[in-house]
């Protein structure tokens, strides 16, 4: 049996589908307005919430597991045997393929990287699925992920978006996956992968589709935005991989849809953007209830102190760590960078300037705008100017959303405006150009956004619009170019009042050193604090209500 795309029906959202959507700091535990209060308070939200797919209360609350008390049964994890083309590679070798890849391995259990399909002992049949996409080589990250998820080892991976990260742990996972017992009836997913937005999650389902149609291997997505009836169905007939976000994948938990007891292969992707969006106690809820001697496979584009302590807490042994280029802060050098400096009031003009530059009637061009008025006020501008145009953020249903997709994808529409909701997760691979009208609030930000071009082994051009409101964010964009070797307009350099702070740099220790200390004082003051609390809630709540 083929891997199956499961389409959920599409409806009116019901209210608690809304939380993936909220994208606040504090992700859906900050509370207030109609949600009643905290997440746990089902009573207000009322009947639209179980959305007419099965009882209107959960059966209980999700609870710690006593692991220590339960009989596991043994699992097998590694199935890796070395190629003779890897067996053959001297430590020489070995060196001299990760220094010309820039692949940064840490840890005692590395195995080689492998230089080819045929050396990563994949089955035949996922062979045949890389040779039909058309594939010529693995990536860098596929290069060295691979070997060490098919021994079994626990992986964290550093790596851009755009450098191959979902079949790196989407074609061991289903090697593992083939080598366990079948489901029974009851029985939970094997391999289980959280996603921080639909968009990713529904886009990993696809790449699932493509590369295990012949392994017999059934997936299921779970996400917010629509009605959970049809994918508590999919639950329930069974799947052995589910793709989900966490807000969604704890409702069918709590009302006894599925269980996790039978995971064995967990991967949290992009688990950065995960936590900047309020979803770490989701998750740490979410490992609880799966069985300590999983294997676990952590991918995320930035190397927060946040991300570190997650993953150091999750991963039962002592993982492999592989960084691809510059550890997090480093955006695609494929991409060529331009910095626009110029007032508020003259944005929309040089907008439109730029628009008749890059628009040559082949060209998909995504402009990212901040706010969800912003995005729509800006469609409309731009029609006005004759230039079809279609917008997408977190307000549209999921059924505009995904026709607003298909229209980019195909062709049919040229021009994507988008609020980060778009930032990550969208895999358009002939994106020739980004354009930043807002320049956003983190460098992180920044970097994923104009990640959208320059997929796999394209190059692209990104514009950004840069004003004095911006001037906090110079400091960290001058390094951004200056690192991909791009050129830094004087205008820009005048605008950065930050220098670094001697022997304390922030890039050096995963947002330590100079993120409490001169950064804060030189730009944010006490608001950012020890440990981001002050104004900012303590959790990061509710700091981005009207951002996304």
């Amino acid at each position: 049996m083929a891997v199956e795309y499961q389409n959920s029906s599409y409806g009116e959202r019901g209210y608690a589908d809304k939380r993936e959507e909220s994208y606040s700091r504090g992700g859906y535990n900050s509370g207030g307005g109609s949600w009643g209060g905290s997440r746990d308070n089902r009573g207000s939200w009322g009947g639209n919430y179980g959305s007419g797919s099965r009882a209107s209360t959960p059966t209980e609350p999700l609870g710690e597991v006593d692991w220590s008390k339960k009989e596991l049964t043994p699992f097998q994890k590694d199935f890796y045997t070395e190629s003779s083309i890897v067996r053959d590679m001297t430590q020489h070798d070995v060196e001299d393929f990760r220094k010309e890849h820039q692949i940064v391995v840490q840890g005692r259990h590395a195995p080689k990287p492998i230089p080819t399909f045929e050396a990563s002992g994949f089955p035949k049949s996922v062979l045949e699925e890389l040779t039909a996409a058309g594939f010529p080589s693995p990536t860098p990250v596929q290069c060295q992920a691979w070997p060490i998820a098919m021994k079994g080892h626990d992986l964290i991976s550093i790596a851009a978006t755009g450098s191959g990260k979902t079949l790196a742990f989407l074609l061991p996972g289903i090697v593992h996956i083939q080598a366990q017992p079948r489901l029974l009836r009851g029985d939970g997913p094997i391999g289980l992968v959280l996603a921080p937005t639909r968009e990713l999650a529904c886009q990993i389902l696809v790449e699932c589709e493509k590369f295990g149609r012949s392994s017999g291997i059934r997936a299921v997505c779970c996400y917010g935005g629509v009605p959970k009836g049809q994918q508590a169905r999919d639950l329930r007939y069974g799947a052995e991989i589910v793709i989900a976000t966490p807000g969604r994948l704890i409702d069918f938990l709590e009302f006894g849809t599925t269980n996790l007891h039978r995971v064995t292969y967990l991967v949290l992707d992009e688990a950065d953007r995960m936590l900047d969006m309020g979803f770490e106690p989701q998750v740490r809820k979410i490992c609880s209830q799966i069985r300590p001697d999983r294997q676990s496979l952590f991918f995320s584009a930035t190397w927060p102190k946040e991300v570190q302590a997650l993953a150091r807490e999750l991963c039962k042994e002592d993982p492999v760590q592989i960084t691809i280029g510059s550890a997090g802060k480093k955006a695609n050098e494929k991409i060529n960078q331009n910095i626009i400096v110029c007032e508020e009031a003259e944005k929309l003009d040089r907008l439109k300037t730029l628009m008749e530059t890059v628009l040559d009637g082949n060209s998909k061009v995504i402009i990212f705008a901040e706010t969800k008025r912003g995005t729509d006020s800006l469609q409309r501008t731009l029609k006005a100017s004759g230039i079809a145009a279609l917008g997408i953020h977190g307000d549209k249903t999921q059924q505009e959303r995904d026709w607003t997709l298909h229209q980019f994808k195909s062709g049919r529409c040229m021009v994507l405006i988008a609020t980060d909701v778009a930032s990550r997760g969208l895999d358009v691979k002939d994106i020739t150009c980004v354009i930043n009208y807002d320049f956003p609030k983190e460098i992180e930000s920044y970097i994923h956004r104009i990640g959208r071009t320059a997929r796999g082994t394209a190059s692209g051009t990104a514009y950004s619009l840069f004003t004095r409101d911006n001037a906090g964010m110079a400091f960290d964009l001058i390094k951004i170019l200056n690192d991909c070797k791009q050129k830094v307009p004087a205008e820009l350099e005048a605008l950065n009042t930050r220098r670094p702070a001697q022997n304390n740099s922030r890039w050096g220790n995963g947002r330590g050193g100079s993120w409490g200390g001169s950064w804060g004082g030189a730009n944010r003051g006490g608001n950012w604090g020890g440990n981001r609390g002050g104004n900012w809630g303590g959790n990061r709540g509710g700091y981005q209500s009207n951002r996304w």
